[in-house]
């Protein structure tokens, strides 16, 4: 069974910073690519970042660039997305979700490419 549980969202003042971690079962890790989406109350789903398992190509949405990074660990099948000045407009559930092959800019765009989705995790940021 595929399992994506992301854990370590929580309640953070603007500036601040939060680590959140995807841990990834039921699938062969390296052939999948794991990205990161969030969705505000009344807004569609955005796309945040992604990472192809087994490589270190990286991409992310403009507005989240050069404040969070993500990053595979493939010996404990876990992608984290580390998230530094962190803003109101950041708050949202953030999910993880993964697509069997590569990843891209576009992908982020699309989240129908993406199979298996986690429950989500909350993230507030407070002004």
């Amino acid at each position: 069974e595929v399992q994506l549980v992301e854990s370590g969202g929580g309640l953070v003042q603007a500036g601040g910073s939060l680590r959140l971690s995807c841990a990834a079962s039921g699938f062969i890790f390296d052939d999948y690519a794991i990205g990161w989406f969030r969705q505000a109350p009344g807004k569609e789903r955005e796309g945040v970042s992604c990472v192809r398992s087994s490589h270190d190509r990286t991409y992310y949405a403009d507005s989240v660039k050069g404040r969070f990074t993500i990053s595979s660990d493939t010996a404990k099948n876990t992608v984290v997305l580390e998230m530094n000045s962190l803003k109101p407009e950041d708050t949202a559930v953030y999910y993880c979700a993964a697509k069997k092959g590569f990843c891209a800019a576009y992908t982020l765009r699309w989240p129908s490419e993406y199979e298996h989705w986690g429950q989500g995790t909350q993230v507030t940021v407070s002004s």
